[in-house]
């Protein structure tokens, strides 16, 4: 069972590592939430991969929820971005201020 765990668990680290590390230090709102969705994918393949591994449905179900999760995230986080940049003229966090107002 190990050996079949690994082969899940190390791109889901690879995954979720690399949407981290966007998310801390890319500018970019739009590269920010492909990052935030790469790290829900990251989470879901390690969902699955536990779920097949101990014959349980729960993992699976629960990483369908994590999808209708992220479907909703992409309609506000487009929505909001889109409004933003109505406003700024920009998607770069560092020429954001409409936020702290």
């Amino acid at each position: 069972m190990e050996e079949y765990l690994i082969k899940f668990l190390v791109p889901a680290l690879m995954l979720f590592i690399t949407g981290m590390l966007g998310v801390m230090f890319k500018r970019n709102i739009i590269t920010i939430f492909m990052c935030v969705e790469m790290m829900l994918v990251a989470s879901m393949l390690v969902f699955v991969a536990f779920a097949s591994a101990t014959n349980d449905i729960s993992g699976a179900v629960f990483a369908f929820f994590v999808m209708a999760i992220a479907a909703a995230e992409v309609a506000v986080g487009l929505a909001v971005i889109t409004k933003l940049f109505k406003v700024e003229n920009t998607v770069s966090t560092k020429e954001l201020h409409t936020l702290g107002d």
